[in-house]
């Protein structure tokens, strides 16, 4: 494992071989939960990088953190079947990447598709998770928010500095994220996107796109409220981007009244999904995982 003094890069074989990539940060705490974070559909584990140096290093108690790239993003290789991305095979690669660290158990913060494969891992292996943050995901996804991600995945701007980058995700987000400022954009666009000798290109597999762009969003999206039910003995936060057009008020009252320990905010500003690293989040995550953890303890 290579390693920074911020974090570690640690590479690991899926279960069909696939070389995959995880960021480290932090050494394992005896008595402590470690956090998995799960990125959204094309992003990578750089989304995470602010949150689990906070996590990590300057929270009261400090965790270990692992921040997953799937299969096809960021420095995990690409498959050359179209059909491996999905939820279930990335759902039993990170399985195999939790095998190959030691992990039997931690908290996992999943940002939009990463809710997705938390349900999942909730069905395959449910004494994994010991707490649940979903950012901007719940069991119900809005056809209306799928079809702006299709959108913007099928015209996504070819900018050729960072600066242009910074300037064409404003011009596409700028409404749902007003709250955010130059550093956020920046920081944005520095995970989303890698330098190479064509200039800028997003840091995933161009095909992901096709699994997107041949949803069918005339037909109705399958709920998971079963899967989500599943999840009621564990402690959970769900966060929502006041804009947000994936995760409505709604689906997030149904997700209140299913699980009698979740905790909820709502983050003015912002769409989907928040950041997790602006404003207050970084602590009242780590607040929450503290409680969640002294409450699993005292049982």
């Amino acid at each position: 494992m290579s390693s920074t003094e911020e974090f570690g890069d640690f590479f690991y074989a899926a279960p069909d071989g696939l070389r995959l990539h995880a960021r480290v940060y932090g050494e394992a705490k005896s008595g402590h939960w470690p956090v998995i974070c799960l990125p959204g559909l094309t992003r990578n584990a750089r989304d995470f990088h602010e949150l689990a140096l906070y996590l990590s290093m300057r929270s009261p108690v400090p965790r270990q953190v692992v921040a997953f790239d799937y299969r096809g993003r960021g420095q995990s290789a690409y498959d050359p079947d179209v059909s491996h991305y999905n939820v279930g095979v990335e759902a039993s690669d990170i399985l195999a990447g939790l095998a190959a660290l030691g992990i039997e158990g931690a908290v996992f913060i999943g940002t939009s598709r990463g809710g997705l494969i938390i349900h999942v891992l909730g069905a395959l292996r449910p004494a994994v998770l010991k707490a649940i943050v979903l950012n901007d995901i719940g069991p119900v996804i809005e056809p209306a928010g799928l079809a702006h991600i299709q959108s913007y995945l099928e015209r996504a701007p070819r900018p050729k500095t960072f600066p242009e980058a910074m300037d064409a995700q404003r011009s596409v987000h700028g409404k749902d994220f007003s709250k955010l400022s130059d550093a956020d954009w920046r920081r944005m666009v520095g995970a989303l996107y890698r330098e190479t000798a064509q200039g800028l290109l997003p840091d995933f597999d161009p095909k992901l796109v096709d699994t997107v762009a041949n949803l069918d969003l005339s037909q109705p999206l399958p709920a998971l409220w079963p899967q989500f039910e599943a999840l009621a003995a564990i402690p959970l936060l769900a966060i929502r981007g006041a804009n947000s057009k994936l995760l409505s008020a709604e689906t997030l009252d149904g997700m209140r009244k299913r699980h009698p320990m979740m905790e909820a905010m709502t983050i003015d500003g912002q769409g989907h999904a928040p950041f997790l690293e602006t404003g207050s989040l970084p602590s009242d995550i780590a607040t929450f995982l503290d409680r969640a953890e002294r409450g699993r303890q005292t049982k």
